[in-house]
């Protein structure tokens, strides 16, 4: 007879292992779950690429450059249009994953980034108007931080607000160059961003309620995102700033350790944690660099590995990280041309490189890429430093992608800046 305690034992491990198959799948923010652009799931083969009949859904998501978080059976991501009085403004909306119908939009503050550029794809590349920031998502809620700095909770139901903070007024912030392009953080409770003025830099709210948890910093932003990490044990934000990386404690936003960068002009590629390295880069010849951080008992420090200056740039594509090499679209204003690499983490040695990607995204779903070219190319492609193995390549959308992929569920996500996309991964 089995004991109870083993019989409930097995229904705990049972539900637990039920519970994370329920969310793990879910992409619910820009970098996914982990803050690594790593999906929670695997792809079983390509073949689902180049079959026509993978194409669950299109739909229109007019400008800009913000990619998709899916939670709950609907997509987010914002969007530029005209409201009821003729002004452009930011919305955030909500499709359903299976039709890509819109179930509702929220609209934001204005749209006036004033860039122009249009939105053609890769040929004469000027930039463009529209969002940059990504929506996240989870447990019916979703958080916006728009280009103004604001930041929204809104019920995932219906769109309705739960409530806003707008950084500029309430915590002294300092808008910069082309606005913001950060998204904002999940992590444990709390929701994080950065963009406040002195002594509050960074920013932490109760997930919930919007009320601040800590504030800490004294620094100028930039458009790159925060990541989560652990690091030595400890649970840490870092922050691409343009004195350079700040961490600080995930709990209490208490400075760990910093890291010296260059900025120029703009940083908008997010730091890359593996173990205790960390990589970074930007563009305008900048380039890259690869720092060990240390931790002797409470204090940490970080020593430079190698620096590459002016090379391996990541303009706005964050790579990702893979059995010791990062793989992602490394080039600076090479549109249409630039190429996917696979460079060996701890030299910076570039061990393959294929032209025709420019500045997409890339993300890793068990040991295959998903590359998103900026042409609204897809390709799969194998992560494995011993030479580029493209498994399946076609285009699924037009107009100018400089978005992120994501793939939640078996189904991947795309868009530009006319249109998005979900391919079903399941149609072998």
């Amino acid at each position: 007879m089995q004991s109870p305690f083993k019989k409930n034992h097995i229904l705990f491990t049972l539900a637990l292992f039920g519970a994370n198959a329920l969310v793990a799948a879910e992409w619910n923010q820009y970098h996914g779950a982990n803050s690594d652009k790593k999906a929670q799931e695997t792809l079983a083969s390509a073949a689902w690429l180049n079959k026509a009949s993978s194409q669950a859904w299109k739909t229109a998501t007019p400008l800009g450059f913000s990619s998709f978080s899916v939670s709950g059976g609907r997509a987010f991501t914002l969007v530029g249009r005209t409201d009821e009085d003729g002004l452009k403004q930011e919305f955030c909306v909500a499709l359903d994953v299976k039709t890509g119908k819109e179930v509702w939009s929220a609209k934001l503050d204005r749209l006036d980034f004033g860039r122009g550029g249009g939105d053609s794809g890769a040929s004469g590349n000027k930039g463009g108007d529209g969002p940059r920031s990504t929506p996240s998502a989870a447990d019916g809620k979703v958080w916006v931080y728009d280009a103004d700095m604001n930041l929204y909770c809104f019920d995932a139901s219906n769109g309705k607000a739960i409530w806003e903070v707008s950084v500029v007024k309430e915590h002294s912030g300092v808008p910069i160059k082309w606005d913001n392009a950060s998204a904002p953080l999940l992590e444990g409770k709390s929701v994080i961003v950065y963009g406040g003025g002195a002594g509050q830099t960074f920013l932490a709210f109760d997930r919930s309620t919007g009320k601040i948890i800590w504030k800490s910093g004294d620094e100028t932003i930039t458009h790159a995102t925060p990541i989560a990490a652990t690091i030595h044990g400890v649970r840490q934000i870092l922050f691409f700033c343009v004195s350079g990386i700040i961490s600080v404690d995930a709990s209490t936003g208490k400075e760990l350790w910093r890291q010296k960068f260059r900025f120029a002009v703009s940083t908008a590629a997010s730091p890359i944690v593996a173990g205790d390295l960390v990589y970074c880069s930007a563009g305008y010849g900048v380039g890259a660099g690869l720092y060990k951080i240390a931790k002797k008992e409470s204090s940490f420090s970080s020593t430079e590995i190698w620096r590459k200056s002016n090379k391996l740039i990541n303009h706005w594509s964050t790579p990702v990280y893979h059995d010791g090499h990062l793989y992602g679209m490394f080039s600076f204003k090479k549109y249409g041309k630039g190429p996917l690499q696979c460079v060996e983490m701890k030299t910076g040695e570039v061990k393959w490189s294929e032209d025709g990607y420019g500045p997409g995204n890339v993300i890793l779903a068990g040991d295959k890429l998903l590359a998103l070219a900026d042409n609204g190319e897809l390709a799969v492609v194998s992560a494995s430093p011993k030479g580029y193995e493209e498994l399946a390549r076609r285009k699924i959308i037009t107009g100018k992608c400089w978005s992120t992929p994501v793939l939640s569920d078996g189904l991947v996500f795309a868009r530009s800046t006319k249109e998005a996309v979900c391919i079903s991964t399941r149609s072998n």
